[in-house]
């Protein structure tokens, strides 16, 4: 399985003026992968996808498939609340050379179970027509979108789209997520949206987890996912308590200021900049964010 294990929802670095800064995210993917990272996901949520450009969304995804240079899958954002604009986003990002698509639940237009399988269906279908069978993972993050799409719902979809190869859950409801894992047909991947509920749910039989905190260590959250995966879950949870209040820290404030705040204070980003509509993190966030970072034994 290609999307096993510990993928990072990349940051996106910015320049002081707000630009894109080519050299840094170029800069950053390859310490992610150096650093032992499985698989990385740009234009996430944690990428500030919806402030970006159509062309800036693939700018970044090319950059990002150049700097991994074959040697991790890139799985690329290419979701939308407009099923027409996923169709176009996935189908050049496949273009680029993506390895698979990251697609979300459609968000404020709060879709029917009926209305999602349309959705992720169409874009499945578009897909097959023009570039032949290519993965995509499905989104489901209510907090975000307004919508949860229920365990039905994605049993239905994984089972009638055969191009739908996963999901990522971040619903924060455990028993939707364990009757997915209990009923999902082999193969379909079930991957935690949620860093502090990866060691659990990979307990449960989940395949990894997309991860925030894997910004800032990614090398600690690949021997939490790799204990879990393997059975060795005394040294799992070692590391789950060590980094547990980074992994909740990281939402202190709308994500992603706090992990740039802290990237930037590890030396691993040079600007902390979020485009509009996020603000800067406060004086007193900042500080709990580097207050974080001594706990977890990372600065």
């Amino acid at each position: 399985m290609k999307f096993r294990g510990v993928g990072t929802a990349l940051v996106t670095p910015w320049k002081t003026d707000g630009a894109l800064d080519e050299a840094a995210l170029q800069k950053f993917v390859d310490w992610q992968v150096v650093e032992g990272i499985d698989f990385v996901v740009p234009c996430g949520t944690t990428g500030e996808n919806p402030a970006m450009s159509f062309d800036e969304h693939l700018r970044v995804v090319e950059l990002t498939i150049k700097a991994a240079n074959g040697r991790v899958p890139v799985l690329a954002g290419a979701g939308s609340n407009a099923t027409d604009k996923a169709i176009d986003l996935a189908l050049a990002c496949i273009d680029l050379g993506a390895a698979g698509v990251l697609t979300i639940t459609p968000y404020y237009n709060k879709p029917s179970p009926d209305g999602l399988r349309r959705h992720f269906g169409m874009q499945a279908e578009a897909i097959e027509k023009k570039r032949g069978g290519f993965p995509m993972i499905m989104y489901n993050v209510p907090g975000r979108t307004g919508v949860n799409m229920t365990a039905a719902t994605t049993l239905r979809i994984a089972t009638e789209v055969a191009t739908v190869i996963g999901v990522k859950e971040a619903s924060g409801n455990m028993e939707q997520i364990l009757e997915i894992l209990r009923a999902r047909s082999e193969g379909f991947a079930v991957l935690s949206g949620d860093d502090a509920w990866a060691l659990p749910l990979i307990a449960c039989g989940a395949d990894g987890v997309i991860s925030v905190a894997s910004n800032e260590v990614p090398r600690l959250m690949r021997k939490l996912s790799d204990a879990a995966l393997g059975g060795d879950y005394p040294t799992a949870r070692r590391i789950q308590n060590q980094l547990l209040p980074l992994l909740t820290g990281n939402f202190i404030e709308s994500n992603p200021g706090p992990v740039k705040a802290a990237l930037k204070m590890m030396g691993v980003i040079e600007n902390d900049t979020l485009r509009p509509p996020l603000a800067p993190l406060t004086d007193a966030s900042r500080e709990k964010m580097r207050e974080i970072l001594r706990e977890s034994g990372v600065l």
